[in-house]
């Protein structure tokens, strides 16, 4: 199990600094509806990521995700092809990235979160955690690295279970934040939303690297 949960580590913690779901949570808390959409969205978020581990894991079974000697040839072609899509993501966020002088810009489709409702709050953390294209690459690869880490059942629910809590810890933690300190909390998370709408593509750029060079290491020493 040890191994499952530390190939699985990099990848939960990907997850967990994406600017953009934190960003969109920020903004629903500060809205009229902030306790209950903020909830709804964390939780839309958490059952999602868990969703689309254990379908994964049950594709891994399936598939015979683990080998005699180690995980399967397959898992390692598909961490190999990962680590080269997230060489190409962090090429991506590179190139996005706010010039010096250029006021960083968050989407259009974030206005609206003002008047989202709990329902509306929910699906858009599915979407953001399920249809992401940087998140999506990440939760497919832990998934495939646990299930070709061991073989035991129970030792893959903990690790998904982990990888679960840790990719959603911003949210977690910004959500208890606001729950438990008021205004206070309020203001501290507004000074947070703007440094990571400055800052996000390169945090996630330095991430997506960092992952290539583990994913395509790890493939490469697999294959050899």
């Amino acid at each position: 199990m040890g191994e499952a949960i530390g190939g699985m580590l990099s990848s939960a913690v990907g997850v967990a600094i994406s600017p953009l779901p934190l960003i969109a949570l920020i903004l629903m808390l500060a809205s009229p509806r902030g306790r209950a959409n903020g909830i709804a969205f964390t939780l839309g978020w958490m059952i999602t990521l868990a969703v689309v581990g254990s379908l994964m894991l049950l594709i891994d079974i399936a598939a015979h995700a683990r080998g005699e000697d180690g995980p399967a040839a397959w898992v390692t072609w598909l961490e190999l092809g990962l680590g080269v899509l997230f060489a190409a993501l962090a090429v991506q966020q590179w190139r996005s990235r706010p010039r010096p002088g250029q006021p960083a810009t968050t989407p259009a489709w974030m206005a609206s979160l003002d008047s989202m409702t709990p329902g509306k709050a929910f699906r858009l953390a599915a979407l953001l955690s399920g249809a992401n294209p940087m998140n999506l690459p990440l939760t497919v690869g832990a998934a495939a690295i646990i299930g070709g880490a061991t073989g035991s059942t129970g030792a893959r629910v903990v690790a998904l279970i982990l990888f679960v809590l840790i990719a959603s810890s911003s949210l977690l933690g910004t959500l208890g934040a606001y729950l438990l300190g008021g205004d206070r909390a309020a203001a501290a998370l507004e000074g947070l939303k703007v440094w990571m709408t400055a800052h996000g593509a390169a945090v996630m750029t330095t991430v997506l690297a960092l992952l290539a060079v583990t994913y395509i290491g790890d493939a490469i020493g697999a294959l050899r």
